[in-house]
């Protein structure tokens, strides 16, 4: 229920958009305990319309709006009745408050038509929201996705300044404007490297992105990237701080005759001579490697990963980026002190990618040394991509039915949360957990991280 704080006698002052305005209330999700939200009043399902009189178009407004000492917030409840609430607060106190969605507004969509974008390489007939291709600085700012710069607008260049939205995550590709042109097939996409220009004018950091494409933009061309991006992490200033390498990913479903070519183990082991070198080169120059390979190059080379130093302060985990690495080291550390024995009997499944299996054998095999604990470790390809070497996360519901079948699963099947959309049970070919469950006639349990399987692993 409400707890009304200086509730203003008449609604209609209050400013409520018209169901044509292009920023929506913000809508909340959940409250968290023991906070000041909790406190007052508000519900899920309730929304923001305002903040001391401005509304917020996002998380980002959101939070410098509420830096305030004293707020005065309208709130549209969930019987859809407007109240004006008043709060004092310490400056750096949050109210506690969890949204429906990051964003107040419209997502701002890519235009590009990039040949290898894993969005358009998806089947039809699928939800609409499964292809919608953001290419939102609000997003990337926020959670580290990876965008174009060829959507932003003036007030879009204005407002990262203004509000010093930094780092952002960008994908490059390559840094000469005819190949950069050419991949993301966008005339303005040959501005990158002024574009970089700009952030380090006004003092923005970026993490960039290369999706590497066999015969486009690699070799020569690839070399020539990196070193132009490393023109901009000076001693005096870092504008770009990390450059991650990615192999292209491709899909049974891509249009035909789109140029590219799929990543063979030698070709693999090509690029990582190459940027081993590159790293080598400005380790000594920067004192940083500078730039990494994704996971996938070593997997699919059939090569040992790096060492963990080697990946520095990880500025690129999120995005593949030595996150196998971590994985394994934390999975060594949580082993070291195994019991011996379990008390009660346990039999289960533990279901990743083809392209990982091979680097979590020793873990299982020491796992199973314990009495009464048996773990079946299943690597799966994916017939729903048509991909047989596949990581984990990119692995579907199909793919667990398909490739589950007749298989000895014990009394449960563990997968890794990364096999799940964020905040829900759903799989990327839009089946839910029950669904499968029902399928493969096993319960289904979701791990959360290294130290959460190996705990729930041995009870």
């Amino acid at each position: 229920m409400w707890q009304e704080i200086n509730y203003k006698e008449d609604p209609n002052d209050l400013l409520v958009p018209s169901i044509t305005s292009k920023i929506n209330p913000a809508e909340i999700e959940s409250i968290e305990d023991n906070s000041i939200a909790q406190e007052i009043g508000f519900e899920s399902g309730d929304s923001i319309i305002s903040i001391n009189g401005k509304k917020p178009r996002d998380l980002i407004d959101y939070q410098i709006l509420i830096s305030e000492e004293i707020l005065d917030i309208s709130v549209l409840d969930k019987n859809h009745e407007v109240h004006n609430i008043s709060i004092e607060k310490d400056q750096d106190v949050n109210l506690g408050i969890n949204f429906k969605d990051a964003l107040f507004d419209s997502i701002k969509q890519c235009n590009n038509k990039c040949p290898f974008c894993f969005i358009d390489q998806q089947p039809s007939g699928k939800r609409k929201s499964l292809y919608i291709k953001d290419d939102d600085y609000r997003l990337s700012f926020l959670y580290g996705s990876y965008l174009t710069l060829t959507n932003l607008k003036k007030e879009d260049w204005e407002r990262i300044a203004m509000q010093k939205l930094s780092p952002l995550f960008i994908s490059v590709h390559a840094t000469d404007p005819a190949i950069r042109e050419k991949l993301l097939k966008n005339k303005k996409a040959g501005a990158i490297l002024d574009q970089i220009s700009w952030f380090e004018k006004n003092s923005i950091q970026i993490h960039a992105q290369i999706v590497v494409c066999p015969d486009i933009n690699d070799g020569d061309i690839l070399e020539k990237s990196i070193l132009e991006l490393a023109e901009f992490y000076k001693k005096t200033s870092q504008t770009v701080l990390s450059v991650a390498i990615v192999p292209v990913g491709l899909t049974k479903f891509r249009p035909k005759n789109d140029g590219l070519k799929s990543i063979s183990p030698e070709y693999a082991i090509k690029t990582i001579k190459l940027v081993e070198r590159i790293q080598a080169s400005l380790k000594i120059t920067l004192g940083t490697r500078f730039c990494w390979l994704a996971d996938e190059w070593y997997l699919i080379a059939g090569s040992n990963l790096p060492s963990y130093k080697t990946y520095e302060n990880m500025p690129q985990e999120s995005n593949g980026v030595g996150s196998i690495r971590t994985f394994l080291k934390i999975l060594v550390e949580k082993s070291k002190n195994l019991p011996t024995k379990i008390k009660h009997r346990k039999k289960v499944s533990w279901i990743v990618g083809k392209l990982v299996y091979e680097a979590l054998i020793p873990t299982v095999k020491k796992l199973n040394l314990i009495d009464g604990l048996t773990i079946n470790l299943y690597g799966l390809p994916s017939i729903y991509w048509g991909q047989d070497q596949v990581v984990t996360g990119l692995l579907t519901g199909e793919d667990i039915i398909h490739g589950l079948k007749n298989k000895d699963l014990g009394e449960a099947v563990y997968i890794p949360s990364i096999m799940l959309k964020l905040n829900t049970d759903l799989f990327l070919d839009d089946k839910n957990i029950k669904e499968v469950e029902n399928q493969i006639n096993t319960k289904i349990h979701v791990l959360d991280d290294s130290n959460d399987i190996i705990n729930t692993l041995i009870g």
